[in-house]
């Protein structure tokens, strides 16, 4: 198990060498994660694989960009949403191409209540990078706020046939198909 863990992890930092960086989605490493993320059956492995992905999509090779992200992030786990707001405004005004912009400002939006924007700026962020597990996942909190479980459902099962390593969305799936009024799917 150790040996196979050590080969996948080389194996991921091989298919990061060499190849030109690129900023968010268009990093052309993305395509060997993914797939790497949806063979995975070592559910370290695909965390480790998971967290590459996010960091390429918070890559940026503006370092004002990246400057006002990191801003944003740490205002957002602080609770303070008026501050990441405005740095993921600025963010989005700066790129509009940048998909990781748009989609912590929705969830900045989202944890504010306004799942109208947070829809709006989840919508642009999935057709920068469709592969955005993470804004399927809030897409499908977004319509369960606003209590329609149908489309939830099917965000949560794009995200999963993405990253079939959300066992929480997972669960949370399940949780809704298992629900006495039923989905009709």
């Amino acid at each position: 198990m150790l040996i196979r863990r050590f080969f996948s992890l080389t194996v991921l930092l091989l298919m990061t060498v060499g190849v030109p960086a690129g900023a968010g989605q268009g990093n052309l490493r993305l395509d060997g994660l993914f797939h790497a993320l949806r063979s995975a059956t070592d559910a370290a492995y695909a965390e480790s694989v998971e967290e590459h992905i996010w960091d390429f999509w918070l890559e940026h090779p503006d370092p004002a960009m990246v400057r006002d992200m990191r801003a944003g992030v740490l205002s957002l786990n602080g609770d303070d949403y008026q501050s990441a707001l405005r740095a993921f405004d600025s963010a989005v005004a700066r790129d509009p191409s940048y998909a990781e912009g748009w989609n912590k400002r929705a969830a900045t939006h989202y944890m504010i209540g306004d799942y109208t924007a947070a829809m709006i700026d989840l919508r642009h962020a999935l057709l920068l990078e469709p592969r955005h597990f993470g804004a399927l996942v809030e897409l499908g909190l977004v319509y369960l706020a606003l209590g329609d479980e149908k489309p939830a459902l099917r965000a949560f099962d794009a995200a999963l046939a993405i990253n079939p390593h959300l066992d929480h969305v997972r669960a949370q799936a399940e949780s809704i198909r298992r629900r006495p009024a039923g989905i009709a799917l």
